[in-house]
């Protein structure tokens, strides 16, 4: 990125990991412009969770997901923390089909129930 080091307080990535080819290459230079203590925030959709598993079965008729990379949560910390973030917190919506909602759905904090995952990560 054309950023000096440590230039920013937080970097933000909604719904962008899965189109990306290199992960680790992208948080490293995530981790390069972030100030010491920094946030990184991504949201995604968890592969794990009943959306991801819908996107997974689709993928390879869907002309938007069909080059996708769907994360777990557990995989994804794995590629930060090798990137060299902690310190995590975990924030997840979307908890019924998306069909069936009919108002927003409440924001709850870990994973696993959610389909939509947020992850703020810390600059070591």
């Amino acid at each position: 990125m054309p950023y000096k080091d440590a230039e920013f307080d937080f970097a933000l990535m909604v719904t962008t990991i899965c189109f990306l080819d290199d992960l680790d290459l992208a948080f490293r230079e995530v981790h390069r412009i972030l100030k010491p203590g920094g946030s990184f925030i991504i949201g995604f959709v968890d592969r794990e969770s009943t959306l991801g598993k819908e996107y997974l079965k689709k993928k390879d008729t869907s002309a938007f997901y069909r080059d996708a990379t769907f994360y777990s949560v557990p995989g994804l910390t794995t590629h930060l923390i090798r990137a060299g973030f902690d310190d995590f917190i975990f924030r997840q919506t979307l908890f019924k089909a998306l069909a069936d909602m009919t108002e927003v759905d409440p924001v709850k904090e870990g994973y696993g129930q959610g389909s939509f995952v947020g992850v703020r990560g810390v600059k070591k």
